[in-house]
């Protein structure tokens, strides 16, 4: 756990919800404790002097006159360890990152560093210091004197529509009422409690309330301070949002693209409640918390809520969402079966359902989970259901696996059934013998797909034998219906199939799996294998490569082992590392695995078909799912989490005991290849009440993202042991970044109604050398031995040539590549930026400190020039010129990168253009060259392992390019609006990069 300061803190029940709460806070004086360059930290009392222009501090040993900081001096105030003396190896460890901030002041740009006990300290003096900074002395209006404000008029105003016969008062009941229409999921016992503390405070008890106390009721208890602190660092009033602002905070902070004044005054009227601020296009505090509260503004990201993956690719390429079985309501074997689980598992886009036919009483066909089920449901109910909402919630194919159960005539039966019921939609085509892979699902919209034995050719009577599956068979064992015809010497069981039934068997054809060496010769692509979770886990462990590879051509579905009577689900990322693409699991059964196929699952639309990663689908490709690093070819990310807050959270259930109390913390747990998983708690929210405030950064490393999803789980914090609250799973893929509210479920995933977690996303590369090498002094950081990604020998001469063709190129990729990423790290760092900052922040801080400055220096950036250099004049202050210096090696270096990517992209495909031509003639060169057994399997890994380090670096570096050029467009875009760009328009050829999720080819 991190190490905490601990001296005196501000009082628990004490709220900062505006200004002049932060003033006040200030003027009354705290202990911070101040940090020195030689890494030491001294507790001083800090105090704002009542004329409010300047922050003194004492003790000191400096005359009273030098131990202060006027405010007309301050440039900038940071929030965090945003500078060399706070970064430095002696502290980092010993406070967290939300308890420290500095002062950047004087001509000389010098930082007075501080430590406060908690982050809402931090707060208070930041809003209040860079409220001071941007208005001077002007004191923020205390409510009830001068011009009401926007939103005092405003809260009024409904106040009069209350106040029914204008007597300017209304019951306490319907003020209570009020409140919570505006402020939906507020307990009404909150807002009573606030009423009942008003009115003893003003001394004016009764059944009534007056409008100046409804103000008060309503500012007190809907003002969430995180939300005011993020409005005033964004606001060129101290009120509310203009366009402008508004503007700003969506490209700067929320990384959105395209942002107009249209759109933003669209927002406006949207969101902003008071008609004066709505006809003038202000967003004030009300207005902005319903905007980030809003589906606008959701942590998943809009574009993953239709298809937007490539559906053309082979129906092996896709993790297809898949049911085992969906009819059960409770467990395994005393469960019973009821028909609404089909329809709530197709609602959630399940494209792969179960269906176990037994003997029916009647001499028809029926669905039971086990034959002990104390209900059944007729096959052709079923069908018949299937039929109805097959396509209600995607039109992409449906495959139904069918496990026979029952006698010969009345698979006929259900032959007929399926038939007469499905009609067009069943697929009955033939496999095309000259193909090599399945068709897309794109090709298959709206079809069903029978999973199930086929009779060989050889077989032309109306029925024949076939060899039957493990699955299903444990389970009769067990009740006492094992079959009596199981065979003596334990080979595969047989059992009798219908030619009818057999007929509706097209692309997946069920065939038991010998190993991989039999299917790689022997197997054909419309032909599938199911996989015990047991067996399936033992290949994950022992030969995942195998298993990849296998996964490309042939479809693969694990079902959950037979021990699992209670039902429970397995882990499906356990599977899906390995490529396989259908994951059976046991929907009626909620819980963390559910929780992550349920979110899996919600980032193509819901459409039940995800695309696997590029690096699982490529016929050449070097990947090792138990991989503990980062993979090669793959550009590892770090995830920056800030969790900020949490809104209206719910008691656990069932803890009716421990009275109103909730003291809840918050896990962040990502799930992925075995490299990426992690886990990080914040600390416990003591005596929070519904609406806590966590305010702690959280940081993941992620080595392959197309395969991760993240998961918040709150719970609460328990001496016997930690209650469930609530949770949310969402795919990397789907984050969106800047202040998002994330929208809590429960156990079930279920919504929960206004439960959400406010938290902060930041995604940024990793840098080359990973972040334990960016401590300490500059110049420590240039000797690192960097690390360039290397071809590997496959022991035939020939092909060992053309690779080595790429060694020098592989390092030009990579020092062009991390040049600039050092570069830009250094220049965000001077700036007082995190590596997550984007350019357009950095250049609008440097203008901030412009602003902010007496002196004659003034420092312009010359966008006649497609790199433009920044110039100063006047005397430039020490932080300053490392600033410009930092911006110019930052420009060189991506200038370097963008007029070199070309040509060694070009050297580096062609290497791997010049390998693949290799790759049809692998198998006649290996008997030539004599290798077997290990040998050849170690050529044949090298031969993958140098494709996907040549084709991955070559992505990089385009990416990079990209990235770099986006990154002039920004300079261009910040330095036209914040006024220190000279020489006017952006260059043409520096329209933004927009990156849509595009199709990935193969």
């Amino acid at each position: 756990k991190k190490k905490t300061v601990s001296f005196s803190s501000m009082p628990n029940d004490r709220k900062i919800n505006s200004t002049a709460a932060c003033i006040s806070l200030m003027l009354e004086g705290c202990e911070l404790k101040k940090v020195r360059s030689n890494s030491r930290m001294y507790s001083r009392f800090f105090v704002l002097d009542a004329d409010m222009r300047s922050v003194r501090w004492e003790p000191s040993k400096k005359d009273s006159e030098k131990a202060k900081i006027e405010i007309k001096s301050v440039k900038e105030v940071r929030v965090g360890k945003k500078t060399p003396v706070l970064r430095s190896n002696g502290l980092s460890d010993q406070f967290p990152d939300e308890c420290a901030f500095s002062i950047i002041y004087g001509d000389n740009y010098e930082s007075l560093d501080l430590v406060a006990s908690s982050a809402d300290v931090v707060s208070a003096w930041v809003m209040g210091l860079r409220y001071l900074v941007s208005y001077g002395k002007h004191s923020p209006e205390a409510p009830g004197t001068g011009h009401p404000s926007l939103r005092t008029s405003w809260i009024s105003s409904v106040f009069d529509l209350a106040d029914l016969d204008k007597s300017g008062h209304i019951p306490v009941s319907r003020a209570v009422q009020l409140i919570k229409a505006l402020n939906p999921g507020m307990k009404t016992s909150t807002i009573e409690l606030k009423f009942k503390e008003l009115q003893k405070a003003s001394e004016r008890p009764g059944a009534e309330v007056a409008c100046d106390l409804f103000v008060e009721a309503y500012c007190e208890l809907c003002t969430r301070p995180e939300i005011f602190f993020l409005l005033v660092q964004f606001s060129s009033n101290k009120e509310y949002l203009g366009v402008k602002d508004l503007l700003m905070f969506l490209e700067v902070e929320q990384g959105m693209e395209g942002v107009t004044e249209e759109k933003c005054l669209e927002i406006v009227g949207k969101y902003e409640p008071s008609k004066e601020g709505r006809e003038k296009g202000y967003l004030a505090i009300d207005g902005f918390t319903r905007y980030l509260l809003s589906a606008d503004c959701s942590i998943f990201d809009p574009q993953h809520r239709k298809v937007c993956q490539d559906m053309a690719q082979p129906l092996s390429h896709y993790y297809i969402s898949s049911a085992h079985s969906a009819c059960l309501l409770e467990d395994n074997f005393w469960g019973r079966s009821d028909i609404s689980g089909y329809i709530s598992a197709l609602g959630l886009g399940c494209r792969s359902i179960e269906l176990v036919l037994w003997d029916g009483p009647e001499g028809e066909p029926v669905v039971y989970t086990s034959p002990s089920a104390a209900s059944c449901v007729p096959f052709r109910a079923v069908v018949g259901l299937i039929d109805q909402h097959a396509f209600t919630a995607s039109a992409y194919p449906l495959i139904l696996c069918l496990v026979v159960r029952c006698s010969a005539p009345q698979q006929r039966l259900a032959a007929q059934c399926l038939r007469k019921t499905l009609g067009e939609k069943l697929y009955l085509e033939p496999p095309n013998p000259v193909a090599s892979y399945l068709p897309s699902p794109e090709q298959l919209k709206g079809r069903i797909l029978i999973k199930g034995k086929k009779l060989p050719p050889s077989c032309e009577d109306s029925e024949g034998e076939v060899s039957d599956e493990e699955e299903g068979w444990e389970l009769a064992r067990r009740l006492g219906q094992e079959d009596r015809e199981a065979p003596e010497g334990g080979g595969p069981r047989r059992v009798r199939l219908s030619r009818e039934l057999s007929e509706l068997v097209s692309l997946c054809q069920a065939v038991p799996f010998q190993d991989f060496e039999s299917s790689r010769r022997g197997q054909r692509y419309w032909e599938m294998c199911s996989f015990s979770e047991v067996e399936a886990g033992r290949f994950a462990n022992e030969c995942p490569a195998e298993l990849v590879s296998y996964n490309k051509r042939f479809l693969s579905r694990i079902y959950p082992s037979p021990m699992r009577i209670d039902a429970s689900n397995m882990n499906p990322q356990d599977f899906w590392k390995c490529g396989c693409q259908m994951v059976a699991m046991n929907y009626q059964t909620p819980g963390l695995m559910m929780d992550l196929n349920a979110g899996w699952f919600r980032q193509n639309g819901a459409c039940g078909y995800v695309l696997r990663p590029a690096i699982m689908r490529e016929e050449v490709s070097y990947f090792s799912a138990n991989a503990k690093d980062s993979l090669p070819g793959v550009p590892a990310q770090l995830l920056h989490l800030k969790v900020i807050s949490g809104q209206n959270l719910p008691k656990p259930k069932g803890s009716g005991a421990k009275g109103e109390v909730v003291e809840p913390y918050v896990c962040a747990e990502i799930h992925g290849i075995p490299a990426d998983c992690a886990e990080h708690r914040t600390k416990t929210a003591l005596q929070s009440g519904d609406n806590p405030i966590f305010d702690e950064s959280l940081e993941f490393q992620i080595n392959l993202p197309e395969l991760a999803v993240l998961r918040f789980v709150v719970l609460d914090d328990d001496y016997i042991g930690d209650e469930f609250i609530a949770q949310y799973t969402i795919p990397f893929e789907c984050l969106q970044p800047g202040y998002r509210h994330v929208p809590l479920q429960s156990l079930a995933g279920e919504p929960l109604p206004h439960a959400t977690l406010f938290v902060h996303v930041a995604i940024t590369d990793r840098r080359g050398g990973g972040k334990g090498h960016r401590r300490g002094l500059a110049g420590r950081r240039g000797r690192r031995v960097r690390e360039y990604t290397s071809t590997k020998a496959t022991g035939i001469k020939a092909i060992d040539e053309v690779f080595r063709t790429a060694t020098q190129p592989l390092r030009e990729a990579t020092d062009l590549r991390e040049n600039v990423q050092n570069a830009l790290v250094s220049f965000k760092e001077l700036c007082g930026l995190t590596p997550a900052a984007n350019m357009k922040q950095c250049i609008l801080t440097v203008s901030t400190w412009l602003l902010h400055s007496d002196s004659t220096l003034s420092v312009t950036l010359n966008l006649a020039e497609q790199y433009p250099p920044m110039e100063a004049q006047g005397p430039i202050p020490d932080l300053l010129r490392k600033v410009l210096t930092a911006y110019e090696t930052m420009i060189q270096t991506s200038r370097t990168l963008i007029e070199s990517a070309d040509v060694v992209y070009g050297k580096l495909i062609q290497a791997q253009q010049a390998g693949m031509d290799f790759h049809k003639e692998l198998h006649r060169i290996e008997t030539k060259e004599g290798l077997r057994g290990r040998k050849l399997q170690k050529a044949l890994e090298s031969f993958a392992w140098n494709i996907t380090v040549l084709k991955g670096q070559a992505d990089l570096l385009k990416h990079a390019k990209a990235e770099a050029l986006d990154n002039l467009w920004q300079i261009h875009n910040a330095g036209q609006s914040c006024g220190i760009g000279r020489n006017g328009s952006a260059s043409p050829e520096l329209s933004r990069p927009r990156a849509p999720l595009e199709p990935i080819p193969e």
